[in-house]
Order: structure tokens, then sequence, then C-alpha cells
């Protein structure tokens, strides 16, 4: 190896631990000066923190004694408030005391006079006694008189008296009874018969009566086409989406809706005017003007459900049961709109309320919502009676308009007198004349009804059915048919009716027999 060489390796490796060397000493400088500002820091925080503890512990004690102090004049002050009360106390009961002296003394006065009150009464009652022995001597005395003067005993008079007087006052209280019974019957009846005139006299409602319609006009047979639609698409659309069937025969620019719901027969009706006269009819189309109309008699039927109500002057109704009274607008019983027939019922039945004294507003809500169960007997079991005042029970109703509703129609014992008043104006606004209109077929067909049963009995010769079917007259054959047996007749007719025929109202059954005898003088 070159000696220059080695040397000058020998120089760079001196010259390269010295530079370590100095590297790390003047790292270990930096690190102990680090050290010393790191110890200087921490005791500077200490310092802080020291300080700190001393301020707060020196706030906790200030703040406690400040508690101590307040809580200290609080009891102080309860202690002065409880005193001041006891002091108070002491005085009521000194004032009690002194009054209690008072009163007490006034009783020993009040005993004192009581004392000599009764001293004096006991003398009177020892010379009243004395009087009464003297005045009882002086009546054995006169009654052994007159018992020498008449012959009788005392026992004897008194019981002839007797006798006399009772024969002569049970023929004059048994007149007067006769005659003021007969006074009182002919005045009710004629009070009863002046009320109900009164009030159907001023409660003039009108006679016609709403009916639902369940035919379509169709312009033309292609629209009926339309209407059912390839394979049958359209009218199935159409009866899945309202629940009613329409027939569709050869009957010319007719189309008839077909359902037991009047309510969905009007929408039915309603919508298939609407696409008749819109044009476009398929099932999309079905489903939307279906949906509308619906939502629009709910809104008429909730709208009619108010008018009545606000005519009759009702208030505090369950929306629900508005909207029952609502679905009347589409029920008929006998061709008379059952809602007309509510209100009129509930006008009559408060007008006779208020002639009598009694609560015309309550009589006319239960008049109102006597028929309720009339919108949902066929959604539920049993007659209208029952689910009527049901649903008046659940809506909170009175129990006067409950009975109402449930016992119109006689079917139960009646409890309330409203009761009886929506009895008699149901019956007066179902039996007046005009009421309950009838077509020509039906009224025919309703009288040869009644005298066919009439008929089939035997020994009738002829049956005449009269005052509009609310009357039949029945003559029997004189020779065949005796008094008793006639009688017997009219009974099985009237019962044969209530048995076979439905009717509103009632029928008057008249049995004539008559013999007749006729000889010529010549």
């Amino acid at each position: 190896m070159n000696p220059e060489l080695a040397q000058t390796i020998l120089y760079c490796l001196f010259f390269f631990f010295l530079g370590i060397a100095a590297v790390l000493g003047y790292i270990q400088r930096q690190a102990a000066k680090r050290a010393a500002r790191l110890s200087q820091e921490a005791e500077a925080i200490l310092d802080a923190a020291r300080r700190e503890a001393e301020n707060r512990s020196a706030q906790v004690v200030l703040e406690a004694r400040e508690k101590s102090l307040a809580i200290k004049a609080d009891t102080e002050r309860e202690v002065v408030a409880m005193r001041e009360k006891e002091q108070a106390r002491d005085r009521k009961l000194d004032a009690r005391e002194d009054q209690i002296s008072a009163s007490q003394d006034s009783l020993r006065k009040a005993q004192r006079g009581l004392e000599s009150s009764q001293n004096r009464l006991a003398a009177q009652m020892r010379t009243l006694t004395e009087q009464r022995a003297e005045l009882d001597r002086l009546v054995q005395e006169n009654q052994k008189s007159l018992e020498r003067l008449s012959g009788m005993s005392r026992e004897e008079a008194s019981a002839k008296l007797l006798d006399s007087v009772h024969a002569d006052l049970e023929h004059e209280i048994g007149a007067a009874v006769l005659k003021q019974r007969r006074e009182l019957t002919n005045r009710v009846d004629n009070q009863a018969r002046e009320m109900l005139l009164t009030a159907m006299q001023r409660y003039a409602s009108a006679h016609t009566a709403d009916t639902t319609t369940s035919t379509v006009g169709v312009p033309t047979d292609d629209m009926k086409g339309r209407i059912i639609g390839r394979e049958g698409r359209n009218i199935r659309s159409f009866e899945k989406a309202t629940g009613v069937d329409l027939i569709i025969d050869d009957t010319p620019g007719v189309v008839v809706v077909s359902g037991f719901d009047p309510v969905r027969r009007e929408i039915a009706r309603m919508s298939l005017e609407k696409l008749i006269a819109d044009g476009r009819i398929h099932p999309s189309k079905i489903e939307e003007i279906v949906e509308q109309t619906g939502q629009e008699i709910q809104q008429f039927i909730i709208k009619k459900g108010l008018e009545a109500v606000n005519e009759v002057n009702v208030s505090g109704l369950h929306d629900r049961v508005i909207e029952m009274l609502g679905r009347l607008h589409f029920r008929t019983s006998y061709s008379q709109n059952v809602l007309r027939h509510s209100v009129e019922v509930a006008f009559l039945a408060g007008m006779m309320a208020e002639m009598i004294g009694m609560d015309g507003d309550i009589a006319r809500r239960c008049g109102l919502l006597h028929d309720i169960g009339k919108a949902a007997d066929h959604e539920l079991e049993g007659g209208h009676p029952k689910i009527g005042a049901d649903l008046l029970r659940r809506n909170k109703e009175s129990d006067e308009v409950v009975h109402a509703a449930k016992g119109h129609h006689d079917d139960i014992t009646t409890e309330h007198p409203y009761t009886m008043l929506v009895a008699t104006a149901d019956a007066c606004s179902a039996g007046r004349p005009g009421a309950r209109r009838e077509s020509l077929e039906r009224y025919v067909k309703r009288m040869e009804e009644l005298e066919s049963i009439a008929n089939r009995f035997d020994g009738v010769q002829q049956a005449y059915a009269i005052s509009a079917g609310r009357e039949l007259r029945v003559i029997v054959s004189s020779g065949q048919i005796s008094d008793e047996r006639a009688a017997a007749i009219c009974r099985d007719i009237a019962a044969a009716f209530e048995k076979e025929l439905t009717y509103p109202g009632e029928i008057k059954v008249t049995v004539v027999r008559e013999a007749r005898f006729v000889s010529t003088a010549k």
C-alpha cells in the first residue's frame, strides 16, 4: 500500500471520529438544555396548579360561609314566623275562651229561665188536669141522660149514624167519580187530539219523497259496447270498483244499476254518467272517476247530516253520528225519505214536548236520531232499533236518546216519556196522508192482497179495501155466520194481516153481518 494513501486514510478516520464526538457532545448539551427547560416548565405548572387550588379552596370556604349565613337567616325568619303564628293562635284561643265563658253564662241564665218556665207549666198542667176531670164527669152525666132519653147505648147510636152517613156518601162518591171520570176522559182526549193536530199543522212538511234512481240513460248502443269493453274488462272493472251490478240488455238507451247499498248505487250511477259524458272509458279512468265520485258523495253525506242537524237545532253530535244521519238521505221507507221523516219526527216530538211542559231540545234530539240504525242495518246484525241504540250508546248519547231509538216501535218496555213522544210523532209522520206514496202497480197489488186474504175465510161474501188500504170492510153471510163467528173472523183476518203483510201504521178490519127480510103486500 502506498504510505501516503494510508496516511490520508488515517487522517480521514481521525477527523471522522472527531466529528462524531463533536456531534455527540452537541447533542448531549442540547438534551441537557431541553431537560432543564422542561423541568422549569413543570415547576411553573405545579406552581400555577398550587395557586389555583389555594384560590379554589378559599372560594369554596367563602361559598360555604355564605350558605351557612343564608341558612341561618332563613332559620331565624322561620322561627320568627312560627313565633308569630303561635302568638296569633294564643290570641285566638284566648278569644275563644272568652266566647266560651260568655256562652256558659248565657246557658246558665237560660237554664234558670227554663226551670222557672217548667215550674209554671207544671202548675198549668195540674190546673188543666183538674179541669179535664171535671169536664169528663159532666160529659158522662150528659151521656147517661141521652141514653135514658133515646133508649140506645152510645155504641148503638154511633153505629147507626155511621151506617146512614156511609150509605149517603157511597152513593154520592160513586156518582161524582163516574162524572169526573167521564169529564176527565173527554178532556184528555180533546187535549191530546188538539195537541197532535196543532203540532202537525205547525210543521207542514213537503209530502213528496226523494227516490234514488237506478237507471242511467245511454245515448247510443255503441256506448253500451264501450261500457262493456273488450272481453268485458270495462264492466268488470266498474263492478269491482263500485260493488254493484250493471245490467245491460236489449232495452234501448238504458243501463240498469243494481245493488242493495243505496250509497254505492248512487256512486255507481253518478260515476257512470260522468264516464258517458267524458267518453273515455277504460279501467284506469273508471277507478279514477269512482274514487272521485266516492269523495264527492262522502262530502255530500256530511253536508246533508249537518243540514238536518242545523234545521232541527241540535248540537254536540259526534262526527260519526252526523255521517250516519246524512246516509239516511239515501234510505227510503215505503217511498218516504228516512232523513226527512227523521226531521219531521224531531219537530213533532219537540212541539208536543213543549206543549206538555217537557224539554223540547231533548225531544227533538230523540226524534232526529230515532231511525239512525237504518243507515247501518245492512252492515250489522239485528233490527234498526237495536243497531241505532248501540251506535248512540257508543257515541256517548244520553239514556233518553238511546231508549227512544231502541223502543220507538214498542219492542221494549217504555222507561222514558220521551220514547212515547217519539213513537207518537213517528206514527203521525208515517201515517199522515201523502207521507208515503206508492206507485199505481204497488197500490193495486196491496189492495188485492188485502181483499184476497179476507176472501179466503169461509162465509165471507165480499171484501173491500178502502181509505188507501188502511181499512177493510168485510161482508159475511148472515145465514152461515153467527155474531160470535163474525167476531172471530174479524180477529183472524187482522192476525193474518199481521203475519203475512208488511205495512206502515195500522189496518182497521170491519166485519158486517146483516139480515134482511123482504115481503111484498099485494
